[in-house]
């Protein structure tokens, strides 16, 4: 079975499936790390070299690839499943499960990292907040397709196994 975590960045989606990969002794992934190690360069440096096109592309080839891994979590980057169909493809080769996380609790997440990533690097905190809030209300369509929708706050080391596998 192929997990995919899907939800905005900073919903704890990497977090998540590390500690539940672990937990659980199931094959972690994280999408934008196999996509910078295959390029060779970082998200933000695909995005300013290449443009977003370019990386959804790339995304969206390196999501299917998955589908080799079985018993695997897929940490997926936060616009993933908004290109390509990729959300339809991950509900028909796996289980989704969406992290929601309120805009508030987001930017807290995202503040100190923002640097990094390459939507986000140049805004100030009220830029920042309003990004969050207009990017949450595009995606949200995608993000409800998840087959388990979960609250950002409400997990557990444990969640994995008592909400996600047996549902």
């Amino acid at each position: 079975m192929l997990y995919f975590l899907v939800g905005f960045m900073g919903s704890g989606k990497s977090h998540w499936a590390k500690i539940w990969a672990a937990k659980n002794h199931l094959g972690y992934l994280d999408l934008d790390h196999v996509i910078e190690a295959e390029e060779n360069k970082t998200i933000a440096d695909i995005f300013e070299k290449n443009g977003e096109d370019y990386f959804r592309k790339v995304e969206a080839k390196k999501l299917r690839e998955c589908e080799a891994f079985q018993n695997t979590i897929v940490s997926c980057g936060g616009g993933a499943p908004c290109f390509f169909d990729n959300m339809k493809w991950m509900n028909e080769h796996g289980k989704t499960i969406y992290l929601k996380a309120n805009p508030e609790e987001i930017m807290r997440r995202l503040e100190n990292g923002q640097e990094e990533r390459p939507l986000i690097k140049k805004f100030n905190r009220g830029e920042l907040l309003f990004f969050i809030d207009q990017k949450l209300k595009e995606r949200e369509n995608f993000y409800q397709m998840a087959t388990l929708q979960f609250a950002s706050t409400d997990l557990t080391d444990d969640t994995f196994i008592q909400k996600i596998v047996t549902a």
